[in-house]
């Protein structure tokens, strides 16, 4: 990465001039994102606005967004202040799985919104994560600082993090170009067949429940989705199932096991629940026991899914790194009772 040089004489206090110099590795590079490589906390949407509005220069001569750089070439910017349109930071606690000068790996807990959003505008892990770190990428715009991908709200488990818009590209074209391993866990309902299968089906829009998809083969908004399982534990009525999904299609996972008949448990979507106490998990047991002393105990409040592991090349070193979340308290629970019920 270049590195800018000291601004000289500035008339204007509010306003950075920054100089670079292109090399090989920005050659053919459209001015606007070889900026947002080169300047963090801004968005290559708010440098392209300065670039359209002449705020740039290569080798003198002003250019538009969409010019193509070449080795050698000297680029200038004369760089507004940062808009404040970032999330507010909140002292939320995060539990890190990994930490380095370019990314960070973060233990999302259930029920944690990822970014702002209406509705949600606070608690969010983008809220949290503006309080823990000064700097991250902002190649997704103001409201998603480091954030690369997402989390449904109740699923737990691994969420990456970017620190720099050079690691946030990278990594965004390796969950593009799925060299990105994702494995999820999930505890579903129903008895899947087969210990081991693949799901492939289109996923669209629902025809009628705007917060939900569907399977739609025919349907113009519809996108190819593929979705690797294998039982891992087998229990009456449920099972604990490894998920790989291999695109990354809106509620993937939680479509595609329901397709299947075996929806994710305590999925007020896809399953018609929201929670689950424990006389309710004997009862889906087919356990006809008497009401015993703990059955109104609930065992869980969201759905049964958690993303446990990633594993993928350092989008700057090359190190291969495997990151796990541990199975977080509520399902562990559920599995408790489950193995304890069905032991016995």
């Amino acid at each position: 990465m270049p590195e800018p040089v000291q601004p000289t004489s500035d008339p204007r206090p509010p306003t950075r001039h920054l100089q670079f110099e292109a090399t090989e590795a920005e050659q053919g590079q459209r001015i606007d994102a070889a900026l947002a490589l080169w300047i963090d906390g801004y968005s290559r949407v708010f440098l392209r606005k300065v670039v359209q509005e002449g705020g740039a220069t290569v080798d003198g001569v002003r250019v538009k967004p969409s010019f193509r750089l070449q080795s050698g070439q000297r680029v200038a910017i004369d760089l507004p202040p940062r808009p404040d349109e970032g999330p507010r930071p909140e002292a939320i606690p995060l539990r890190f799985l990994y930490e380095d000068e370019h990314l960070i790996a973060v233990d999302k807990p259930p029920g944690m919104v990822v970014h702002p959003a209406k509705g949600n505008w606070s608690g969010t892990l983008a809220s949290a994560l503006a309080y823990h770190f000064q700097t991250l990428s902002d190649i997704g715009g103001p409201t998603r600082p480091g954030i690369i991908h997402r989390l449904d709200r109740d699923t737990s488990g691994v969420i990456v993090v970017a620190k720099t818009n050079r690691v946030h590209l990278a990594m965004g074209e390796m969950f593009e170009q799925r060299t990105i391993e994702k494995e999820y866990l999930a505890i579903t309902i129903g008895r899947l067949e087969l210990d081991r299968d693949v799901i492939r089906m289109p996923i669209g829009p629902h025809p009628y429940q705007r917060d939900k998809m569907a399977i739609r083969r025919d349907h113009p908004q519809s996108r190819d989705a593929e979705t690797w399982y294998e039982v891992v534990e087998r229990f009456e009525g449920l099972s604990l199932v490894r998920v790989t999904p291999k695109t990354g299609r809106t509620h993937q996972i939680r479509v595609h096991l329901e397709h299947v008949g075996s929806p994710v448990l305590c999925d007020r979507l896809y399953a018609g629940h929201a929670r689950v106490t424990r006389g309710e998990l004997m009862r889906r047991m087919a356990r006809r026991t008497p009401p015993q002393a703990g059955d109104e105990e609930v065992l869980l409040e969201r759905h049964a899914l958690h993303a446990h592991r990633l594993r993928f090349p350092h989008p700057i070193t090359g190190e291969v790194l495997e990151i796990v979340s541990p199975l977080p308290d509520d399902m562990q629970r559920v599995l408790a009772c489950l193995r304890e019920s069905h032991g016995g």
